[in-house]
């Protein structure tokens, strides 16, 4: 007896020391094990980096609890087991869901706050077998740390899709959303860019959801050249502090000295965004009287500077079959004036084929008036990030544009080998200077004639980083269409540019990064419904039922003798 006490006493011990050794390593080593097809859970390095920068409590309130719709309820539960990865990487970050309809009586008050805050709810018509009925979602959170905030869209905009595709699209981009997030409220701003000015550039209003979005990552200020007529050394130098140029739209000349200024500053691993329109004509100069406007060539003075790094934007109009919807007035019923949906050939609805992470995922972006662009061999690589489609052409200008165009009955052979016309280039190398082997405009001891490894971006149309404004001259979210009511991804293209050109990080690669996710066909769940009810709830019950009358039979068998 006292033997099989000792055993067991030594196996419980030798037990519970094998339990200390494995926590013990558990803690030391720890590594988490994502089984899924798509390693869907798998942090990059990069979001891993993004965590090592939370060295305080950040909290992430999420405001989707509650009685949810399924697609929303599947978004629900990848947000929370997305976040309990990175939870997993850094116990700093703390995490709750709120159900902001949850109480009647505060749901007003927290629902007005969520407003302030841009946190806006969608309506969602949901339909259970037939039924349909409406509910209100905030598919948002909202990070705080070091008493910054910043609030994480969890919902992506697919323009023309479905529910279930935008939910889809979301999750794709989720540990973007988030690693993004965290990234801009514990990093510290470290580079700067610079907005020039001085050539009839996009007024400051018409740029500035662009501008808002910049200014939660980066420094930003506007540089005006026209200090390079009395001192271009000194706004040279200037402009040398910064670390990328954007140029929105110039409708004025630039001066050979500005250009040595810009030309100087890419030569010295400055980057830049062009959004350059080489023929003029806009949306504004249509609505007249004559419903037309004249589109001319527009003579920048850059072209030498261009066909130098290995491009050219041509003078013309891109006319694309896959182009914007626009609505127009055609006639009165009653004292109301009738409006009918157009495509507006003038304005291409781009939907990117290239899978640069600057593009991958995107939806569709709009162009207004775009030019085509033509890339030269130089040395240069190049990566067409955004083209037209197959069905599109070019027209020369000057050329009347008229609003009546959109009558206009066209064929596929009208189209044929005419289409696909780069809208936007990513130029990425060593550049040479425009000014080698020529006069210099303005003396630079410290001019380079072959620049340093660099990149650039050329958009070919500066409106497609322009803003509208609502009915009070205010600037209304960059990309959304208040003729149509249609959200195009502009700004998410132009902030992966930026990001692209500025980012050592990495984190827009997070984008790269592809989740697949098994959908249920309604359909076939409607059909087979009545069955499904059967074997989840008929079926125990059924197999309870039987249990019952064996046990039964079986009892009374036995106690009957």
């Amino acid at each position: 007896m006292k033997s099989a006490t000792k055993h067991n006493l030594k196996t419980l011990g030798i037990t519970i020391f094998i339990l200390v050794v494995l926590n013990v390593l558990g803690t030391l080593f720890f590594h988490r094990f994502d089984l899924t097809k798509d390693k869907r859970y798998t942090l990059s390095p990069t979001s891993l980096g993004i965590l090592k920068q939370v060295q305080n409590p950040l909290s992430i309130k999420i405001y989707m609890e509650g009685d949810l719709p399924a697609d929303f309820k599947r978004l629900q539960q990848e947000t929370k087991q997305l976040l309990e990865e990175f939870q997993a990487y850094n116990k700093n970050i703390v995490f709750e869901f709120v159900d902001p309809l949850e109480n009647e009586e505060e749901s007003d008050e927290l629902t007005k706050s969520l407003f302030q805050k841009g946190l806006t709810p969608i309506n969602i018509t949901v339909d259970d077998k037939g039924k349909q009925s409406q509910e209100m979602v905030f598919p948002w959170a909202v990070a705080v740390y070091n008493e910054k905030e910043v609030n994480i869209p969890l919902l992506k905009n697919i323009m023309g899709a479905s529910t279930t595709q935008k939910v889809i699209g979301s999750i794709q981009h989720l540990e973007y959303s988030i690693a993004d997030a965290i990234n801009k409220i514990t990093k510290n701003k470290q580079k700067k860019v610079a907005i020039i000015r001085g050539n009839g550039e996009l007024k400051e209003i018409h740029i500035a959801k662009m501008l808002m979005q910049i200014k939660e990552s980066y420094y930003i200020g506007p540089f005006t050249l026209d200090s390079v007529a009395k001192d271009p050394n000194g706004t040279l130098n200037a402009l040398k502090k910064y670390d990328l140029a954007i140029i929105s739209k110039p409708t004025e000349k630039f001066s050979d000295e500005e250009k040595e200024v810009l030309d100087q500053f890419i030569m010295n691993g400055g980057k830049t965004l062009w959004l350059i329109d080489q023929a003029a004509a806009d949306m504004d100069s249509l609505y007249n009287d004559m419903g037309a406007t004249l589109a001319y060539p527009r003579d920048l003075n850059l072209n030498d500077m261009f066909f130098k790094y290995g491009f050219r934007i041509n003078p013309e109009l891109v006319k694309d079959e896959q182009g914007s919807p626009i609505k127009l007035a055609t006639g009165e019923q009653g004292s109301a004036t009738q409006y009918q949906d157009f495509i507006w050939k003038f304005a291409p609805q781009v939907y990117p084929t290239n899978q640069h992470p600057i593009v991958k995922n995107l939806g569709g972006i709009k162009f207004d008036f775009a030019n085509p662009i033509d890339t030269l061999k130089n040395g240069i690589k190049k990566t067409v990030l955004l083209q037209s489609s197959q069905y599109s052409k070019t027209i020369g200008t000057p050329v009347e544009v008229s609003l009546n165009m959109v009558t206009e009955k066209t064929t596929p052979q009208e189209y044929l080998n005419k289409g696909n016309k780069p809208l936007a280039v990513l130029l990425e190398g060593s550049f040479d200077s425009a000014f080698e082997n020529r006069v210099l405009p303005f003396k630079d001891n410290s001019f380079t004639a072959k620049g340093k490894p660099n990149k650039m971006i050329v958009v070919a149309d500066g409106d497609l980083a322009r803003n509208q404004l609502d009915k009070n001259r205010m600037p209304v979210e960059l990309g959304y269409d208040q003729r149509t009511g249609q959200l195009y991804d502009n700004k998410d293209f132009i902030m992966n540019c930026i990001n692209y050109l500025l980012d050592d990080t990495g984190l827009i690669n997070i984008r790269s990064k592809d989740v697949e996710l098994p959908l249920l066909d309604k359909e076939k769940v409607y059909e087979s419904y009545t069955l499904t009810q059967f074997i989840t709830i008929g079926v125990p019950i059924l197999i309870l039922l039987i249990f019952g009358l064996v046990f039964t039979f079986v009892r009374k068998r036995k106690y009957s003798k």
